[in-house]
């Protein structure tokens, strides 16, 4: 029989609800006159509660009470109060149990784990039905995303792609009386793609836009101005978006939700759906998935839109194509005529040089013109030597099939040879000239006659004439240029027919050469085409291979700073535009690389240069300095703020989630920003300054920014000087120790000093280690100082020593593998004893690289050298490490220390007393820090810590022998 289900939302039956029901149940097994009251809380169906009939308020309030309490107790002995987890630990139940008097203990424990196993088991029966009603919703939701997908693909028009999706998201909602519209934020119009109303009869016009001005009044507009989606009844929404009632833009809905559809950060659209029947027919679900669904709508339509516009794109371009294959055409026609015209002419010259005689000559001469025009007609004229006749070498006419020799008269022949320019007449124009006593006609009458003189040198020496007898043949200024040509070329090869003997030998040799030349001329202009094309692109890949960055393109440090000296360059002179150098650094990107390898961080660079550039403006510039480092090279017009809000937005996005290696990353970066200011010469000191901006907004917490000022230059100078002089203390070797005693605190005995750092600065006397070692720790200068400290010490140990000497170890120590070595090396130098030596380091030496760590400390323990671990409790205070590495004692820091005696901070107590057991358990002794006052004494003695050290037992002196003990002591 299944078990019934709970939840707090059922429907009530006839008499009671589920809850109740299971409680009249358990409440029927318990002695006539019980009450029974159930509460429980469910990470998926919430909070509920259920109670018998007739059961008090206060067994409720009870049953409540023990839902949230750690450990229940009974009330009395007719009262109980039981809760418990289930196995998942995903739900918690209570009970809360009034009965008429005892129960069995053995009935009692059998009825609590009835009700367990029923309660427990009912809530798990009612999860698994809300995960099958989630499942079958995102289901359906899947279904109308593929299907909205599909019809984005399908070959549809855009009225009907609207319609099927406007029947998919009605599968998903109440959505008969829906619309759909584009929204263009710069022209400040939309245009209604689609609308579906049972009672507003418009009819949507895609291609109409209506702008803000005719739609004031309208929620769609206010809609697209506020940007979020927006539930409820339309005189609410009207009222909460200050819109006034406008019957034009149709009737109130009961229910109205609408929402934006958005691309990057715009809105460019929205979806609405609305109800004239029921009040509350949308829920935050549906406004949740109609958000979801509108956003693969626009894509949707994105898509459609892409598709049509491709389409409008190919046609356009196949119309220049096709426009283009015309002119292509044509001019392949009118190079094919050229061309034709040319072998025309090269085959006259080689007929002139290779024909046998001049019969030949003309008749080949003739073949080559009826190849050009119709020249059916065709004769050739030359004047006799004594200028008196006209001899016709060479003529075929189908009408004049002999033409003879005639004297010089008037012709039309004659007349080309007198005015040496060419004619084309036709039967008008002949008959022009012959009214007009110019010519005279011999033989048969043309319709169309072209004639055109020939020439040797600069005399008319004859005619080469075409003419036509029929109206379909009419010769045009086209066929009077070809014959122009022709008959200079039939000139010349007069002229090379009369030389022929004389010249045949000497041109077959020029051509030859020519040839040859020619070939070798070709040769050499193709290699040093290859060549000159080769270096070109040898040097414009080398030119950007010298100024960008392999790994992500973007400009390097170079090109940044030459875009940066004309940024300078024309600030300087007035004409350019405000700018700021951006100097970026990812934020424990070493993790990244350390943890997940090079192609890794890699990937996450080249995410985070395209990030970058997304965000940038296309005259601003990139550059990619080196590792993790980016600089960023901006224009600004309205104000340093400006900057500061572009580098915050900047942050956001890098802060945005990314997947790298199929891990997901929550990278941030710091960031430092400095202005441009008449006092910077270069790009350099731009870069410079931002830099050092960069590293105080890590110092300030990393995933910020900052701006560089005057009080960070004065600090920046100060360090320089700081760190010239800590270099030229290094050379003159002017550090010493200063030995603090660490004693019994209960009678006072040394037992060892620590050596702490002093520098006796030329200038400034005497310096604390808090006023340099920051400086140390960056340049990496300190390490040179630590074995400046380290060899005093070790000697000091040579000449003698009371207990033993610790010394700080920087982590950077660590990270060499010869430490140990060389420490050692120093003992045996000297002649001294390695176990009067100790090591304090810290948690982050532990950390930092483990293995070598432990490797080296195990190495230096084996000659008696151990190692006490500082400031414990202010780090990661993990208690692995304590296991792991060979650690003999643990430094309490003076913070926790200061918080004992008369005014003691009950936190301080606490965690002095916590450590100082975990050291007792580990075997480990402890030192307190700090002691200043008698009181922290007795309080440090009280809870277990016998051995200290601070101003109240001795304070740091240079010789040993001038460290004593306090009276307090």
């Amino acid at each position: 029989m299944p078990t019934p289900s709970i939840s707090a939302d059922n429907p009530a039956s006839e008499d009671a609800s589920p809850a109740e029901r299971i409680a009249q149940v358990l409440c029927g097994l318990l002695p006539a006159g019980a009450e029974l009251a159930v509460c429980w809380r469910d990470w998926a169906l919430g909070n509920g509660s259920g109670a018998t009939q007739g059961a008090s308020v206060a067994l409720r309030r009870r049953a409540e009470h023990a839902l949230a309490e750690t450990v229940v107790e009974h009330d009395g002995p007719d009262s109980r109060a039981y809760a418990w987890d289930n196995a998942d630990g995903n739900a918690r139940v209570a009970l809360a149990l009034a009965l008429p008097g005892p129960l069995a203990e053995a009935e009692e424990a059998s009825w609590v784990l009835l009700a367990r196993t029923l309660l427990v088991t009912s809530l798990d029966a009612s999860r698994a039905q809300a995960r099958v009603v989630s499942l079958e919703k995102s289901k359906r939701l899947q279904q109308a995303l593929y299907e909205i997908a599909d019809l984005a693909g399908a070959d549809l028009e855009m009225p009907e792609m609207l319609r099927r999706i406007h029947a998919v998201v009605n599968s998903l909602m109440y959505a008969e009386n829906c619309y759909i519209v584009l929204y263009d934020d710069q022209r400040r119009t939309v245009r209604f793609l689609y609308f579906a109303d049972q009672r507003d009869p418009y009819i949507a016009e895609p291609e109409r836009e209506f702008g803000e001005e005719e739609m004031v009044n309208s929620m769609t507009f206010a809609l697209l101005r506020h940007g979020q989606p927006l539930r409820g009844p339309s005189a609410v929404i009207r009222q909460k978006l200050g819109v006034v009632r406008d019957p034009s833009h149709g009737p109130d809905s009961l229910d109205w939700l609408g929402v934006p559809m958005r691309r990057d950060d715009h809105v460019c659209g929205a979806i609405v759906v609305q109800s004239y029947d029921a009040p509350a027919s949308y829920a935050d679900e549906d406004r949740a998935l109609l958000g979801y669904v509108a956003q693969h709508i626009l894509t949707a339509l994105d898509r459609k839109h892409a598709h049509v516009e491709l389409e409008h794109r190919v046609a356009v371009r196949t119309h220049e194509l096709q426009r283009a294959n015309r002119e292509l055409q044509a001019e392949i026609m009118e190079r094919k005529r050229a061309e034709k015209l040319q072998r025309a002419l090269f085959r006259i010259t080689d007929l002139a040089i290779t024909s046998d005689s001049l019969e030949r000559f003309y008749a080949d001469v003739h073949t080559v013109v009826d190849e050009l025009i119709n020249a059916r007609n065709f004769y050739i004229a030359l004047v006799s030597d004594d200028g008196r006749d006209l001899n016709f070498p060479y003529s075929i006419d189908e009408r004049d099939p002999m033409r003879k020799t005639r004297r010089m008269t008037n012709g039309l022949t004659e007349y080309v040879i007198a005015t040496g320019r060419p004619l084309l007449a036709d039967r008008e124009v002949i008959s022009q000239l012959a009214e007009a006593g110019k010519v005279q006609q011999h033989g048969p009458p043309a319709y169309s006659w072209l004639g055109v003189p020939l020439f040797r040198g600069e005399d008319v020496v004859g005619a080469v004439v075409v003419q036509s007898y029929s109206e379909e043949v009419k010769f045009t200024s086209h066929d009077q240029n070809l014959l122009t040509f022709v008959a200079h070329h039939i000139g010349n090869g007069l002229d090379r027919q009369r030389a022929q003997e004389r010249l045949r030998s000497a041109h077959a040799e020029l051509e030859r050469r020519v040839d040859e030349r020619t070939r070798e001329l070709a040769e050499a202009n193709h290699q040093l085409r290859s060549q000159i094309g080769e270096r070109l692109r040898v040097e414009q890949q080398l030119t950007h291979q010298a100024t960008h960055d392999a790994l992500t393109g973007l400009p390097n440090r170079p090109h940044l700073l030459d875009r940066l000296s004309a940024a300078i360059e024309r600030a300087r002179h007035g004409d350019g535009q405000a700018f700021a150098v951006l100097f970026l650094d990812l934020d424990r990107f070493k993790l990244v690389n350390d943890s997940m390898g090079h192609a890794a961080g890699d990937e996450l660079l080249v995410e985070v240069a395209r990030r970058i550039t997304m965000s940038v403006r296309d005259e601003d510039v990139v550059s990619r300095l080196g590792g993790d480092e980016f600089a960023l090279l901006v224009e600004y017009a309205d104000g340093v703020e400006n900057v500061r809000d572009f580098a915050q937005r900047l942050l956001a996005v890098l802060g945005l989630p990314m997947w790298v290696a199929g891990r997901e990353l929550f990278p941030s970066a710091s960031l430092g920003i400095a202005v441009w200011h008449p006092r910077y010469r270069n790009g350099e000191e731009l870069l410079r300054d931002a830099d050092a901006a960069m590293y105080r907004a890590k110092e300030q917490g990393r995933d910020r920014c900052a701006l560089f000022d005057e009080a960070m230059r004065e600090a920046a100078v100060q360090s320089l000087d700081l760190e010239a002089d800590l270099r030229r203390a290094i050379n003159h070797r002017d550090f010493l120790p200063f030995y603090q005693p660490i004693r019994r605190m209960d009678d006072g005995r040394v037992i060892g000093h620590e050596a702490l750092l002093r520098w006796r600065h030329e200038r400034r006397g005497l310096l604390l280690p808090a006023e340099f070692i920051g400086l140390g720790e960056n340049s990496g200068l300190i390490e040179q100082v630590d074995w400046l400290l380290y060899e005093q010490v070790v000697r000091q140990i040579a000449r003698g020593v009371e207990g033993y000497i610790s010394v700080n170890v920087s982590p950077r120590h660590f990270r060499s593998p010869d430490f140990g070595d060389r420490l050692l090396a120093m003992f045996e130098a000297q002649g001294a004893d390695p176990s009067r030596l100790r090591l304090e380091i810290t948690e982050v030496a532990l950390l930092d690289d483990a293995p070598r760590t432990l490797r080296i400390l195990r190495t230096l323990r084996q000659h008696g050298i151990l190692a006490q671990l500082d400031d414990f409790g202010t780090g990661f205070s993990a208690l692995s490490y304590l296991h792991r590495f060979p650690i003999s004692v643990l430094k309490i820091d003076r913070s926790f220390v200061s918080g004992l005696g008369n005014e003691a901070r009950p936190e301080s107590l606490a965690l002095v007393r916590a450590i100082l057991a975990l050291a007792s358990t580990l075997g480990i002794e402890t030192i307190a820090e700090g002691v200043e006052t008698e009181e922290q004494r007795q309080a440090l003695l009280e809870l277990g810590c016998h051995l200290g050290q601070g101003y109240l037992l001795g304070r740091p002196a240079a010789n040993l022998e001038k460290v004593g003990i306090t009276d307090a002591a």
